[in-house]
């Protein structure tokens, strides 16, 4: 879109031109004149700004049920946020990868091919040292992985995934199988050196220790459900297939949910003295007559009249009437 000028510069352009300083002619031979833009062909823009759009929106709400997930397991302050959205080469991001780190490596079927998440060491130290009843300290020791920290973290990976697998489940089914732990990105080749690829960096602090988590998306994997991000599709598809779904969920959990229903006999004052005093066979005289109509309060509300009677030898109530509440009568 062109810039839009301010009256100032309007007044300043208009100026130019009544003083000769410009010329009208010249302003549009430039406007005529073929523009040429750089393109490099190795740093290929595969993704169009809608579909990159969705996958922040997507790695938001990830963001935010993987901040609920860590929050309530490590019991410890966590907070994640995506901080940025990238395409760039799959060798662009294997350069910026640091020489020793934790690469989780899933393959999200059915999709084919496999997604890598990088976790700082600093964080998952942190997560690791929570689990195991410490402080949260981060010891970048990446490279000695005991068997049993490598246990540890490949089950917290593994959960993790499920909350990548809940975050994308508004745009595709996926089930995220954990493959391996990798420590060296080097020894990591996913996709060609070339292959355009979409980095989610989450901005990621565990009590004291901060650091990044870098989610990288190869084109060639998600190019066959990239029509579904866009933003349009998205939205009538959320509309028009999971609303339904979630109002039929909701109605049906409201009428599982219980409620208390009460009849009511009658009422009755009486002292403390009375009270104390009653005893078996005692009768309690009550302000209801025997033809007047029962009270039936549903979830202590006043909600019907009826009248007492006997179904199959069981003590039963009839309703007669609704009683309507405040602002339901017709004039």
């Amino acid at each position: 879109m062109a810039d839009v000028l301010s009256q100032g510069e309007i007044d300043a352009l208009l100026s130019a031109l009544s003083t000769g300083e410009m010329d009208a002619e010249e302003l549009k031979k430039e406007e005529t004149e073929k523009k040429i833009k750089v393109y490099d062909f190795k740093r290929a823009l595969r993704f169009s700004k809608d579909q990159i759009r969705s996958l922040t929106r997507i790695h938001e709400n990830y963001a935010r049920l993987l901040t609920t997930q860590l929050s309530a397991q490590l019991r410890t302050f966590v907070q994640i946020s995506v901080a940025s959205v990238d395409q760039l080469p799959y060798d662009e991001f294997i350069r910026s990868v640091p020489k020793m780190t934790l690469l989780n490596v899933f393959e999200p079927v059915p999709l084919d091919g496999r997604f890598v998440m990088e976790i700082n060491p600093n964080i998952a130290y942190a997560m690791l040292d929570r689990l195991l009843g410490g402080q949260g300290a981060s010891v970048n020791k990446v490279e000695t992985l005991t068997e049993i920290e490598s246990k540890i973290l490949t089950q917290l990976f593994q959960r993790n995934l499920e909350t990548f697998r809940e975050a994308w489940e508004s745009v595709v089914e996926i089930d995220p199988i954990m493959e391996e732990i990798e420590v060296n990105p080097q020894f990591l080749q996913l996709v060609s050196p070339n292959e355009t690829v979409v980095v989610i960096s989450l901005s990621t602090a565990i009590g004291e220790a901060t650091g990044m988590i870098n989610i990288c998306l190869p084109h060639v994997v998600i190019e066959s459900i990239l029509p579904k991000l866009s933003v349009h599709l998205w939205m009538q598809q959320k509309k028009k297939d999971r609303v339904p779904m979630e109002q039929e969920a909701l109605e049906l959990n409201v009428k599982r949910a219980p409620l208390d229903v009460v009849v009511e006999l009658g009422k009755s004052e009486i002292t403390i003295q009375e009270f104390l005093q009653l005893d078996k066979g005692d009768i309690v005289e009550l302000n209801q007559l025997i033809e007047s109509p029962l009270l039936v309060k549903v979830a202590e509300q006043p909600k019907f009249l009826g009248q007492p009677g006997k179904v199959k030898e069981k003590i039963a109530l009839q309703i007669t009437e609704t009683i309507e509440e405040e602002g339901d009568g017709h004039e």
